[in-house]
């Protein structure tokens, strides 16, 4: 029974190693988002990290325009990112799941 539990036990270390090892790879994952007329473009990691913000010069003279833009751009970036967030995260779970009946939410 021992041997079992170790081993399940070294199944879940493998699968948090592979879930952090995700993680650090996902930083890498670049996602751009623009607004609709493409005047605002955010780029970000697929672990939702802001790395930039272009905005055209033709939004700085209108303050509520722009914010809607950035809005448009930023929720448009996260949606994609999310998405990639999520495959990548249940796969590496999945993989690294030892099988325990009763737990086969990742199968």
């Amino acid at each position: 029974m021992f041997g079992d539990f170790q081993g399940m036990m070294g199944k879940l270390k493998e699968a948090q190693q592979k879930i952090e090892e995700t993680k650090k790879r996902l930083d890498t994952v670049y996602v751009e988002g623009t607004s609709n007329q493409g005047n605002i473009k955010v780029t970000i990691t697929a672990n939702r990290t802001i790395k930039s913000i272009s905005i055209d010069d033709s939004l700085l003279q209108d303050k509520e325009e722009l914010e809607d833009y950035l809005i448009i751009a930023l929720n448009d970036a996260l949606k994609k990112a999310n998405s990639i967030n999520d495959s990548e995260m249940a796969a590496a779970a999945k993989d690294g799941m030892p099988n325990i009946p009763g737990l086969d939410m990742f199968k």
